[in-house]
């Protein structure tokens, strides 16, 4: 059975990301995990219920947590009726990322399923402030970020963004693989050409991720480098009618290089189409 972490605010857009997560997944069987936290308002942020009437009484905002839950899970029940699925609730009082490492590792869960929000101004960042804080945190499986809005479309073109410079494991890529069988999807490998050829290195993990997706419909292709990276894949999604775009955090790696590029900052690029991080 696949288990599903789903945190939520209770706004639009983590429930957006649930219909999204039951949705893409209604044919396989699944445990659902839905998670808020909640603290007292001085250290109150997304994904954390508020205080009642501006309180810090714990047993306020636990109550606003849990009813919340309630009512979401009313909803999802309402709206989906796929007999595989099966839910849970989960109301702590706990930072959000600390909760959710703590439940990725007791339930042993296979993904994580969150909506994303650009801010404005200063704040704006990478697919949001929340989301890559989760990114940075959750290392033990892959999450998946579901842009502000985005209704559901089945996944048939799987966008893989890679510069070849690291090694490829079959574990590192088989929830994309999997991902893409489930769909019948294709996916669609793109390398920025940042040079007039790869090193023999790069040539050497191109091949390695050749083998690994023999089993699924793939292409491999090479676009121009121009502006940013971000406006490369940015164009690559729209050239290529991609419906979900992967990647592989590194530390210090290709993710981390485009959240830093202040071109994100202009393009929300976050808003695109959903991005399917895994772990390296």
């Amino acid at each position: 059975m696949k288990k599903i972490l789903l945190p939520t605010d209770f706004s639009s857009n983590s429930l957006n990301a649930a219909k999204y997560a039951i949705e893409l997944f209604k044919e396989e069987e699944c445990e659902f995990f839905l998670v808020n936290t909640y603290t007292p308002a001085f250290v109150n942020s997304r994904f954390m219920a508020s205080a009642v009437h501006g309180g810090l009484a714990e047993d306020g905002v636990q109550s606003t947590s849990q009813q919340g839950l309630e009512e979401t899970l009313d909803y999802i029940n309402a709206h989906f009726k796929y007999p595989k699925h099966h839910f849970q609730t989960i109301s702590s009082f706990n930072l959000l990322t600390e909760e959710m490492k703590e439940i990725v590792e007791n339930e042993k869960i296979n993904l994580v399923v969150t909506g994303t929000k650009g801010a404005s101004g200063f704040d704006e960042v990478f697919l949001g402030s929340n989301t890559v804080r989760m990114i940075k945190s959750i290392r033990a499986c892959p999450i998946l970020a579901v842009p502000e809005d985005h209704g559901y479309t089945q996944a048939k073109r799987i966008g893989f963004a890679t510069d070849f410079k690291r090694n490829f494991s079959m574990e590192v890529v088989e929830p994309l693989i999997k991902l893409a069988k489930s769909n019948n999807a294709s996916i669609h490998v793109m390398h920025i050409n940042e040079k007039e050829s790869l090193s023999k290195c790069q040539e050497s993990n191109k091949n390695i991720l050749q083998e690994y997706l023999n089993k699924v419909k793939y292409t491999m292709q090479r676009m121009p480098y121009f502006a940013s990276k971000t406006d490369v894949i940015t164009f690559f999604l729209e050239d290529s009618k991609i419906d979900l775009l992967a990647m592989i955090y590194y530390r210090h790696g290709y993710l981390e290089e485009l959240v830093r590029e202040p071109v994100v900052k202009r393009m929300a690029f976050h808003s695109e189409v959903p991005l399917l991080i895994l772990p390296e």
